[in-house]
């Protein structure tokens, strides 16, 4: 039992590792976020912490589900790829937030989104749980990757 909880801490660990590099580039989104012209459907920026913080936790567990289900050898792609989109997710943040690059945040986005999808797939085939546990993570990047498309076109002198 203590071999499983370590585990599971390891991979929450990991998932709010990219959350924190996510986050050092976002110290000062807050101030950046309100000069943003904004859609009328964009969240005020208090609720994407708590938003975060869940689908963090949830795609920590899926990932221990499926370390669980096969280990490290037996789920090899499925958890590398979910290192993977776990780096791409914590770019995102760099490139809007601390480069204000725009364009390529929504490039990140996009590519977030494929890779997170392929991640869910891989992880139902192993535990279906898992793979639905990355769906509000999924969810929620499919209505990030539009608002990072509109505020990019509402806000080309800043990004």
């Amino acid at each position: 039992m203590s071999r499983r909880l370590l585990a599971l801490g390891g991979w929450l660990l990991i998932s709010f590792a990219a959350a924190a590099i996510g986050g050092v580039a976002s110290a000062d989104a807050g101030a950046f976020y309100r000069q943003l012209a904004r859609p009328a459907w964009a969240p005020p920026g208090w609720l994407f912490d708590p938003v975060w913080t869940v689908l963090y936790l949830l795609i920590g567990i899926a990932a221990w589900l499926v370390w669980e289900a096969r280990g490290v050898r037996g789920a090899r792609v499925a958890l590398a790829l979910f290192v993977v989109q776990l780096a791409v997710n914590a770019l995102w943040t760099w490139l809007f937030f601390a480069w204000r690059r725009g364009a390529l945040a929504l490039v990140d986005v996009v590519v977030l989104w494929v890779l997170i999808v392929i991640t869910a797939a891989l992880f139902w085939r192993v535990r279906p749980l898992a793979g639905v546990l990355l769906l509000p993570y999924l969810g929620w990047v499919t209505f990030a990757s539009a608002l990072t498309y509109a505020v990019w076109q509402r806000n080309p002198q800043l990004l």
